[in-house]
């Protein structure tokens, strides 16, 4: 059943559409200052400054950490050289000592090898009826001095020329009908060399001055 309202009465909750509106929210919206462009200019300004300081202290650490790498690889590099340098050095240091060494040893097997030259020889000049065992020797001893010459090993058989120290061993002397004063009259025993190295200096007789 529905509810009737006396006629010429309107109902106090239900407002009209052509109300006004709160005049104290005009005058407050009236009241809101609007900020100009003027009045923000140092803020702004002083923003752009932060920024653009900040870009270059950025960029001036960036260009440190740069010079620093660069001094560091400098260094490394440096030192890499260095050491590659010295390796160098001593690789070339070790492949002269074992060339040394092994003519060293090569000398020293020589040396004991020469006795048996010399026997080979006593053998040939001893008188012997037996022509195959001459041969044989000859053969042996053709074959020993083949070995010392591929070394670079030379016999030292100098007789008629000047006596000299560093090659011979004067072990006697003769007179001057024998040759030249201060010459080589006879080898005693042969000397040999491998190259300028001595390594058996021949015994001879020398002519007295």
């Amino acid at each position: 059943m529905k509810k009737k309202f006396p006629i010429g009465k309107k109902r106090k909750d239900r407002k009209t559409v052509n109300e006004k509106p709160d005049e104290n929210i005009l005058e407050k919206a009236e009241e809101v200052p609007e900020e100009s462009p003027a009045e923000n200019a140092p803020e702004n300004a002083e923003k752009a400054g932060e920024a653009q300081t900040s870009a270059g202290d950025e960029k001036t650490l960036f260009a440190d950490r740069l010079e620093k790498a660069e001094k560091e690889r400098d260094e490394y590099l440096d030192m890499a050289q260095r050491v590659q340098a010295d390796f160098d050095n001593y690789r070339r240091r070790n492949a002269s000592l074992r060339a040394e060494s092994f003519e060293d040893g090569a000398r020293e097997a020589i040396k004991l090898m020469l006795p048996v030259v010399d026997n080979l020889e006593r053998a040939l000049e001893a008188p012997s009826e037996d022509e195959k065992l001459k041969e044989g020797v000859a053969m042996t001893l053709k074959q020993m001095l083949g070995i010392l010459e591929k070394r670079g090993v030379t016999v030292i058989d100098r007789k008629g020329e000047k006596f000299d120290p560093r090659l011979e061993n004067a072990v006697m002397q003769v007179d001057a009908s024998q040759g030249e004063p201060g010459t080589v009259a006879a080898v005693r025993q042969k000397g040999y060399r491998m190259g300028d190295f001595v390594l058996r200096h021949a015994m001879v007789q020398v002519v007295a001055e």
